[in-house]
């Protein structure tokens, strides 16, 4: 009896002791994650999100959750007889558009993702960008075919503001950001992408990792030659990279860009097929999926003694 014990105790205290020169490096530490792709629609992989981050918390990390909702905007804009449109890769956003997105992002992905975290204890907090002028942005209009296009309501960033997101993090709760920006000119609000929002949001908290959540495994060497994913890049390599990459990992990869340019210390792609994958992440040896550095270390944070 006392030896089967002791051989399935182990391997557990052998994993939770691989965590704790992870624990000691990320202790007190901003990490802002991105929620979105298949995590947000498998009902196990939503929950496992909410632990993984309710756990980073109580490890003394502090989590800042942001998140967009495509799937379930497109979903309510076809119950709204509203047709989905996208151009140069972003969701053309009528003015009734708008108020679809608005609603889905701010009273139901929020709400559910507020909720999951939750059951944990008196954690969450939900806002958008409108909040406490929290995120700002003026009207986008992407040049296609040397072109500018009216693609309406959507922002691109032009200013962050943290106070409210850090008043809740020193109050120890776990902010949740649907990516909706006010108006810095026309008293509107739009619609901006939630990737593009959570790299800004990390640089401007002065996050120590920014971590996107998707549906692959990372950034692929050579695809579709090759399914090998690129563990860790610097960010001049990435740079080289991006004209050459798929249209859906583009605005992943630039926020990971913005967000170690702006003195974020990792940003990380990482597969939300996977349950815990956050866990995995920022707790292993290994790790998974790809993390980009800034080019001054390219040894990374802690491989050559921090400075």
């Amino acid at each position: 009896m006392s030896t089967t014990r002791k051989h399935t105790a182990l391997p557990k205290a052998q994993i939770l002791i691989e965590a704790l020169p992870w624990l000691v490096r990320h202790n007190g530490k901003t990490v802002v994650i991105k929620f979105g792709g298949n995590a947000m629609i498998d009902e196990e992989l939503k929950a496992a999100f909410a632990q993984d981050v309710v756990f980073l918390h109580h490890a003394g990390l502090k989590p800042v959750v942001v998140h967009g909702g495509g799937p379930q905007i497109s979903a309510a804009l076809d119950q709204h007889g509203i047709v989905s449109e996208f151009k140069a890769g972003l969701r053309v956003t009528t003015e009734d558009a708008m108020d679809v997105v608005r609603m889905v992002l701010a009273g139901q992905v929020q709400r559910e993702l507020v909720g999951l975290l939750n059951q944990h204890g008196p954690l969450a907090v939900g806002l958008t960008g409108e909040d406490a002028h929290t995120i700002t942005a003026t009207k986008h209009q992407p040049e296609i075919d040397g072109e500018l296009v009216d693609i309406g309501r959507v922002g691109e960033i032009t200013a962050i503001d943290t106070g409210a997101i850090e008043a809740l993090l020193a109050d120890g709760r776990i902010p949740v950001v649907s990516s909706i920006a006010r108006s810095q000119d026309d008293g509107h609000v739009y619609n901006v992408n939630a990737d593009t929002a959570a790299a800004a949001l990390a640089a401007a908290l002065g996050a120590e990792t920014l971590m996107v959540l998707t549906d692959v495994e990372g950034l692929y060497e050579d695809w579709p030659n090759s399914d090998e994913v690129i563990s860790r890049l610097t960010a001049s390599e990435l740079e080289r990279l991006l004209p050459d990459l798929s249209s859906g990992m583009v605005p992943k990869m630039e926020g990971c860009l913005h967000a170690v340019r702006g003195g974020v210390t990792t940003a990380r792609v990482i597969d939300g097929r996977v349950q815990h994958s956050i866990l995995l992440e920022i707790f292993t040896d290994e790790g998974i999926g790809t993390m980009v550095v800034p080019d001054e270390k390219p040894e990374g944070p802690g491989e050559q003694g921090e400075s």
